[in-house]
C-alpha cells in the first residue's frame, strides 16, 4: 500500500490515485462543533423545554444517542427533531459560528486540484447539516461532487454503502484515497477493497489526538502537503480535475 516518511507520516503514490473521497465532520471540519452541539447545546435546549436540570436532560438524551449510534437515524436531523421535540436545524443555526474548517484543509484541497485529482465529499451528515456547513465554510467550491449517505439510504458503516456510491459517483477502489476519522467507516471501506485509506487522529481540536495503528493516520493535512508539493514541482500534475 503506502510506506511512511522518516517522521512516520504516511506516504502515498499520488500517481496511483485518481480520486480522493473525504469525510466532512472531523476530517475537513472541526468536530468540536458537533460535539458541543449534541453533548451541550441540545441537552440545554431540551432541559429548558421540559423544565429539567442539564444533568437530567443528559441522562435522558445520551442513552438515546447510543442506542442508534452508527445508523442513518443517528445522523438524521429530522429524526432527532421528532425524537426530542426540538427544531434541530434551527438549534444548529444558533451555534453555527462554531463551524470551522480544520487548518490546512483548503491548502490540501487546492493541491489536489492542481494535481488533477477528483475531490469528492462523502458524508453521513444530513442534507440540512450539509447545507448549513457549506454555506458557512464555502467548501463546495473546492469539491467536484458531494455524496450524502441519506440520499443512498445507508450509512457509510453499512457493508452495502460503497456499492450504492458506485451508482452516484463511479470509482475504482484501487485508485481512490478515502479519508475519515471514523474507524468503523474505514473498516467498511477496507473490506470493500480500497487500496488507499487514511485516518484522522485529531477530529476535535479541543480534544487530545487519538493513537491509531490500524490505518495510516495524520492529525493535520499539513503533514501531506510537503510530498504533494514535491510531486507538483516535478510537473506530474494534470492541471485539471475530472468532472
Amino acid at each position: 500500500m503506502n510506506n511512511a516518511t522518516s517522521d512516520g507520516t504516511p506516504r502515498f503514490d499520488w500517481d496511483a490515485i485518481d480520486t480522493v473521497f473525504l469525510d466532512m465532520d472531523g476530517t475537513l471540519l472541526d468536530l468540536y462543533f458537533d460535539n458541543h452541539f449534541w453533548l451541550e447545546h441540545v441537552p440545554r435546549r431540551y432541559a429548558e423545554k421540559l423544565g429539567l436540570s442539564i444533568t437530567r436532560a443528559k441522562e435522558d438524551i445520551l442513552p438515546r444517542y447510543r442506542r442508534i449510534q452508527g445508523t442513518l437515524d443517528w445522523y438524521c436531523v429530522d429524526h432527532w427533531s421528532r425524537e426530542l421535540g426540538l427544531d434541530i436545524a434551527t438549534l444548529k443555526s444558533e451555534v453555527d459560528h462554531l463551524i470551522a474548517v480544520h487548518p490546512f484543509v483548503l491548502d490540501f484541497l487546492d493541491a489536489l486540484q492542481r494535481y488533477g485529482k477528483r475531490r469528492v465529499l462523502v458524508t453521513n451528515a444530513h442534507q440540512k447539516s450539509i447545507a448549513l456547513k457549506l454555506e458557512r465554510t464555502r467548501l463546495q467550491g473546492h469539491l467536484e461532487h458531494i455524496v450524502c449517505a441519506h440520499d443512498l439510504a445507508l450509512p457509510k458503516e453499512a457493508p452495502g454503502f460503497w456499492e450504492r456510491v458506485q451508482g452516484a459517483e463511479p470509482f475504482d477502489p484501487a485508485r481512490t484515497l478515502f479519508v475519515d476519522d471514523n474507524l468503523a467507516v474505514l473498516r467498511t471501506a477496507r473490506n470493500y477493497g480500497f487500496r488507499w485509506l487514511l485516518a484522522i487522529t485529531a477530529p476535535d481540536s479541543r480534544r487530545q489526538a487519538q493513537a491509531i495503528d490500524e490505518f495510516p493516520a495524520i492529525a493535520r493535512f499539513s503533514e501531506l502537503l510537503p510530498q504533494l508539493r514535491v510531486e507538483l514541482a516535478k510537473g506530474k500534475h494534470h492541471g485539471k480535475t475530472g468532472g
